[in-house]
């Protein structure tokens, strides 16, 4: 049996799912080169050590569902601790701060969704949920209070997990993703951090390295750096972020294919920001995993969580979504500190103390992220992401990502397993040409 030949590898990303990538190549044998635009790895896993004694995530914070999955290998492998949070834990509170209790409501606000998306199952094309609901029987027939949490509901339960407003979101395919994996949910006391190690192990990974440009080069491809200069491979994987691919800031040498082209303008970025408040003392209810709030203004500052059961910290993690985080990246961090101070005071009245430190992100803001994570706008279609996948230019070029993925896009695992494909790809023809 022939030997397949060892390739020569340039992944351009060290974020998850270019770290999977390289890692799988490296055992295979084949010679990788990881470039990264920052002067650190990760990407989008970003604990800060801001505060010594707590590592704040500030950008992936769980494993959504722990069977199966590839980040519960990793965390197996580095002996991560592990805290377990549940959506069922949460406390509901009224725009005045009294408590809540809307599990059948919630229940009847699901039914309403599903209900106009099924009345819009036939229409001639795609619409955003917004525009499905808002035209639903269902809605019409819905009174004021009915409409208000079915609001609170989408707000937090749909864009905050899809990091998009529902104005955008595509309402026949928004969650294509909906076989996640199974399991519940943990987030790491020790930072998300702890599980890049072992995807970095023994591999050439050059921080502060940006490609500017990714060109043919015979038989192989090229990069072109910032700093100027380039190197030559057999293959790129090119793992960089949607929003970054969609913004110009890597450019091509050749015409990608045109399926693939139309994913990348089809696909939306979408954006989830968090305000991390540290207290000196616990001064709301500790029992709760989730404090959901109906804000008075649709989805400003409508979800919490708490870190009191899961890590004993007086600390709360605000979110805000889409047009929202927008809105807040525009501000400096005390004024978001303040606006998140003054809803805490709505919530659980005028006493409420002032935060002793905070952290605020700004993923939109981030030229090497430029958004949180990829969603279906309206016009994707269940292939559109596969499209967007896959090898170019006779297979010198592929791509990887989370927003590359058809059934986990927006999860770390998603990121994972999408470098695993790519790296099995290009085994695969290294195989083929050896034969």
């Amino acid at each position: 049996m022939a030997r397949q030949r060892d390739r020569s590898i340039l992944v351009v990303g060290a974020g998850l799912a270019g770290l999977a990538a390289a890692q799988a190549l490296r055992g295979g044998g084949h010679a990788v080169t990881v470039l990264e635009a920052r002067d650190r790895i990760g990407g989008r896993v970003w604990t800060s050590r801001l505060w010594p004694d707590l590592p704040t995530d500030l950008g992936a914070n769980w494993i959504h569902g722990i069977e199966g999955n590839p980040m519960t290998e990793l965390a197996d492998q580095v002996g991560a601790r592990r805290i377990g949070t549940a959506y069922g834990r949460s406390l509901w509170l009224s725009e005045t701060g009294e408590r809540l209790a809307p599990d059948g409501q919630l229940e009847a606000a699901a039914a309403l969704l599903d209900q106009a998306r099924e009345e819009v199952e036939a229409a001639a094309s795609d619409m955003s949920l917004a525009q499905a609901l808002r035209g639903s029987q269902l809605w019409a027939r819905a009174g004021a209070e009915q409409r208000k949490l079915l609001r609170k509901w989408i707000n937090t339960s749909i864009e905050h997990e899809y990091a998009a407003d529902w104005e955008h979101l595509s309402a026949w395919h928004f969650d294509e993703d909906a076989d996640d994996m199974p399991g519940g949910d943990v987030l790491f006391p020790d930072g998300f951090d702890q599980l890049l190690p072992p995807l970095a192990e023994g591999l050439d990974i050059r921080t502060g390295t940006e490609v500017r440009k990714i060109t043919p080069a015979g038989r192989g491809a090229a990069v072109h750096l910032a700093s100027g200069g380039s190197l030559e491979a057999d293959h790129v994987i090119c793992a960089l972020p949607l929003g970054v691919l969609q913004s110009g800031r890597v450019t091509f040498g050749e015409a990608l294919k045109t399926s693939r082209q139309r994913a990348i303008g089809t696909l939306r970025s979408g954006l989830l920001n968090k305000c991390v408040l540290r207290f000196d003392r616990v001064a709301w209810p500790a029992d709760a995993d989730w404090l959901q709030w109906m804000s008075p203004r649709d989805g400003v500052w409508a979800e919490w969580v708490n870190l009191v059961p899961s890590l004993d910290v007086p600390v709360l993690v605000g979110f805000n979504a889409g047009a929202e985080a927008a809105e807040f990246e525009r501000l400096d961090d005390q004024t978001t500190i303040a606006s998140a101070h003054e809803a805490l005071r709505a919530m659980f009245g005028a006493a409420f103390p002032a935060p002793l430190a905070g952290q605020v992100t700004r993923w939109g803001q981030d030229v090497f992220a430029q958004g949180s994570y990829s969603y279906n706008g309206v016009g994707t279609r269940p292939n559109t992401r596969k499209k967007l996948a896959g090898d170019d230019w006779d297979g010198a070029l592929l791509f990887a990502g989370e927003a590359t993925s058809s059934r986990f896009f927006g999860s770390t695992h998603g990121a994972i397993l999408s470098g695993r494909k790519a790296a099995r790809q290009i085994m695969k023809r290294s195989r083929s040409s050896s034969a």
